[in-house]
């Protein structure tokens, strides 16, 4: 399995993504990556063990030595720079040279070179982000949409519902997940018009859905699968990964308050370190970009070398299935025209945000 990373995505690249494209292939040796960038900024983090992988057709370097970056407008950015890293690495995808893509840089591009290099899958009206956050002694929940389009109907909603449960099964091993309508009341007349035209259609739709979700009971494992529109899914994620920012620095305020204190951090500091690893939004490897043709894989911007490695982990498992055939059993008609549904959906400069980048877009 061959997997395209974006060696200059992200705010910690090239080293973080070369070293977690390396720490990658050293976990698994069915992996193949390739390395997509400047080879001169990519070879000085390349380790010793670089050239028996690239010896083995392990790891590949792909030239490429435009950046697109995250303040730049996705569809024009990506139309102006398609020798960029990311255009690249998708491109690859497209062209049967990798399987899967990995980037850590900016959401709008990523989706935008999506839309026009591999398309939609058939049916689906708008692709959307669905990450994987930990729950309180569960498996973990998939929100969705978290930005992929800020502004959503109640058929976007149901169709992301169903593309989630496809990928929740086929990619996770999930058994029938439940879901959930992310909503300000549990009661099924909360909520507004896009909530209950929203809530109708997935009471009808073949899930198990369990109606509304409230945010408070998101990361209690209300249900595996929560669905909302991409503003609203973009707002509760950053305000999760606040108050887990919130959380980490009111404990080591606490830790560091007297010598008591300090000397009970000292007897908890392997527990105190699996916490901050349960809260560090940025160590959850990648988001699948659900809705087009082959995988493509949203690292976090903030993203270190075991998030890279995770990332594209995930990528292998999302490329190891027949990606469409397990996710596009949609029976409606797509949109006319991949360009026009990437300039809706990415035009207004990546405006829902970026998942899990607090700078904004």
């Amino acid at each position: 399995m061959r997997i395209a990373v974006d060696a200059l995505g992200g705010d910690r690249a090239p080293g973080a993504v070369v070293v977690g494209a390396l720490r990658a292939l050293g976990e698994d040796g069915d992996l193949s990556v390739v390395l997509v960038g400047p080879p001169e900024a990519i070879r000085p983090h390349l380790g010793e063990s670089a050239p028996a992988l690239e010896a083995a057709g392990r790891l590949v370097l792909h030239p490429a030595r435009e950046r697109i970056d995250p303040e730049e407008e996705p569809v024009k950015a990506v139309r102006a720079k398609p020798e960029s890293t990311l255009v690249q690495a998708v491109r690859l995808v497209r062209d049967g040279a990798a399987d899967a893509a990995v980037s850590a840089g900016s959401t709008g591009a990523l989706l935008a070179a999506g839309l026009f290099a591999l398309g939609r899958l058939p049916g689906v009206l708008r692709p959307a982000l669905a990450p994987v956050l930990p729950t309180a002694g569960g498996r973990g929940v998939m929100v969705v949409d978290v930005g992929a389009s800020a502004d959503a109907r109640p058929e976007h909603l149901r169709q992301h519902a169903l593309l989630a449960v496809r990928y929740a099964e086929a990619v996770l091993g999930w058994e029938r997940p439940s879901v959930g309508l992310l909503n300000v009341g549990a009661e099924k007349t909360k909520g507004n018009a896009l909530a209950k035209a929203a809530y109708a259609l997935l009471e009808a739709a073949p899930i198990r859905f369990v109606g509304n979700v409230e945010a408070r009971d998101v990361l209690f494992g209300a249900a595996d699968i929560v669905v909302t529109d991409g503003f609203t899914g973009n707002v509760f994620l950053k305000a999760t990964e606040g108050a887990a920012a919130f959380v980490l620095a009111l404990l080591k305020d606490a830790f560091r308050s007297g010598l008591r204190a300090k000397l009970g951090a000292m007897f908890l500091l392997p527990e105190l370190r699996a916490l901050k690893d349960r809260l560090d939004y940025a160590a959850y490897g990648g988001t699948p970009l659900l809705g087009l043709r082959r995988p493509l894989i949203k690292a976090h911007g903030a993203s270190g070398p075991e998030a890279i490695a995770q990332a594209i982990a995930v990528a292998k498992s999302a490329a190891g299935i027949a990606f469409a055939a397990a996710l596009g059993r949609e029976e409606d008609g797509a949109d006319a025209g991949e360009g026009r549904a990437a300039e809706e959906e990415t035009g207004a400069g990546d405006a829902e945000g970026e998942p899990g980048d607090r700078g904004g877009p």
